[in-house]
């Protein structure tokens, strides 16, 4: 194990450390990162005692969903995130299924636990014999899943708890009531929702203070905007944490079409990617790049530090399994966006409109329950 230095960069009260051993090669090899050697920027979920980096780290892609796996790499990239300051990392029992916690938790072996925050999801009833996902929040599915959550992370808390979808089958109200139970057995600091609508919202906050609500928001998805999702968490002092901000990829200008992708990507099954629409779509992934050339930085950072500039409660959470987009995703957070930027930025995007739903029918129908 290389030896741990203090660096200026600190989380819930505690010295955060980097591998010194891996920090000069790092550097020499990532000239972009001016970050490296500053206070990385902290933001708070909700009303809780837990402060991350403005920056998560998605990890579903790293095992599931986008193509080959790599594990090796993966392992480098979850490293390297927090030698540039990173602490919050994303999961899911879904993720594989298993297999994505399972990953992680070899990670969170190597370091110090007081040094990061963990999230995970749970909400589904995992048949994989048949290979079927059904919603399932009932109290003893929260219960099992938070149970099996620890085992396959290695860890004695899980920081944040999320319900991936709103079961309508079972009120918020009892799901809610047992992720609080797990709170009170110490298995839980702060819970979360995943995609949930402003009413559902208010109904969990009666019953527990929900610390964050993750939802899919990007240049190109925005109707948390519009649908009353972002107001009520803003009145609710509940922190939004943004899921695929880069848009699956697509506005980093890296995927031109449907063949970009591998034979195995999930993205070949989304209605935006068809190809059809994803064609329609690229003067969207050209307009950031445009957007990006002004600013002297990658599309990659400007799409992020867009979604950053959207208020210190946004907490977006890209996610990647190679190491050059991880670093290129850290570097907006040295990229800073006037207001001029982002007046001409909203009367860019609706020159356009976004063609192809963010699901299938049947996933778009768990949404904003």
């Amino acid at each position: 194990m290389r030896r741990w230095r203090a660096l200026r960069v600190e989380w819930r009260g505690w010295p955060m450390t980097r591998l010194s051993g891996l920090l000069s090669v790092a550097e020499a090899r990532s000239p972009n990162q001016t970050m490296l050697n500053q206070s990385i920027s902290l933001r708070r979920l909700g009303h809780s005692d837990i402060t991350v980096s403005a920056l998560g780290l998605g990890c579903m892609g790293m095992t599931w969903a986008y193509g080959p796996s790599d594990e090796a790499e993966a392992l480098r990239v979850l490293r390297r995130y927090v030698e540039l300051g990173g602490n919050f990392f994303d999961t899911a029992e879904i993720y594989g299924p298993y297999n994505n916690e399972k990953l992680l938790g070899r990670f969170l072996a190597e370091i110090s636990r007081d040094h990061v925050v963990v999230a995970t999801k749970f909400g589904f009833k995992i048949d994989e014999a048949n290979q079927t996902r059904i919603p399932d929040s009932s109290p003893a599915n929260v219960r099992r899943a938070c149970d099996g959550s620890l085992n396959r992370l290695g860890i004695e808390v899980i920081d944040l708890f999320y319900q991936h979808r709103v079961d309508p089958k079972v009120p918020i109200e009892e799901t809610v009531g047992a992720m609080a139970e797990l709170v009170s057995a110490g298995k839980v600091r702060a819970l979360g929702l995943s995609e949930a609508g402003p009413e559902t919202l208010v109904r969990a906050a009666k019953v527990h203070p929900i610390a964050a609500l993750q939802s899919e928001y990007s240049l190109w998805t925005r109707d948390v905007e519009t649908n009353g999702v972002l107001a009520t968490c803003r009145e609710l002092g509940i922190a939004f944490v943004p899921y695929s901000p880069l848009g699956r990829g697509f506005l980093t200008g890296a995927i031109q079409k449907v063949s970009d992708l591998d034979p195995t990507d999930w993205r070949r099954t989304n209605p935006r990617f068809a190809e059809e629409a994803l064609e329609a779509n690229l003067g969207l992934a050209e307009i950031v790049k445009d957007l990006a050339g002004k600013k002297g930085c990658t599309p990659a950072q400007f799409a992020l530090a867009w979604v950053l500039a959207q208020g210190e409660d946004v907490i977006p959470i890209p996610g990647t399994k190679r190491l050059r987009y991880l670093e290129d995703n850290m570097g907006a957070l040295a990229v800073q966006l006037t207001g001029q930027d982002l007046k001409e930025t909203n009367a860019r995007f609706q020159e356009m409109a976004v063609a192809g739903e963010r699901y299938t029918p049947e996933m778009m129908a768990l949404l904003h329950q």
